[in-house]
């Protein structure tokens, strides 16, 4: 019984993997790691505009040889689950680029809704929608 009770308790809940999921999703593009962001894109990722997983690597790679410094400041996440195996996740995003001087040479601020499922055992990214806030 204690064993059973144990693995239970070393899972984690299906939200708190996704917070995970979204977290590695920030650190990839802060650390300019193209290849660890596209592995958390599912292979039918669509984003604005229709833009497919292929091209969100180039966007992400075009943006990333253009600023030599890159961040971005996820707010407060609104996870919505669907069960079994999708969610939803709204946010605003502040995004920074330049040349690493005192101040960045770009930002803007986004509303985005993204939308999630459980692959494998594992959440990937298949929807974002990203809106320019004024």
């Amino acid at each position: 019984m204690l064993l059973l009770a144990g693995t239970a308790c070393a899972r984690s809940d299906p939200e708190e993997r996704l917070r995970e999921r979204a977290a590695e999703l920030h650190a990839a593009i802060e650390s300019r790691e193209v290849a660890a962001m596209q592995h958390l894109l599912a292979d039918d990722f669509v984003g604005n505009d229709g833009l497919d997983g292929r091209q969100a690597r180039a966007l992400a790679s075009m943006l990333m040889s253009r600023y030599r410094s890159i961040g971005v400041t996820f707010g407060p996440m609104d996870v919505q689950l669907q069960p079994p195996a999708n969610a939803t996740v709204r946010f605003h995003a502040l995004t920074t680029g330049g040349d690493e001087g005192l101040l960045p040479q770009r930002v803007q601020a986004y509303d985005v809704e993204t939308a999630w499922r459980e692959d494998s055992g594992e959440w990937v990214l298949y929807h974002a929608k990203w809106t320019p806030r004024l």
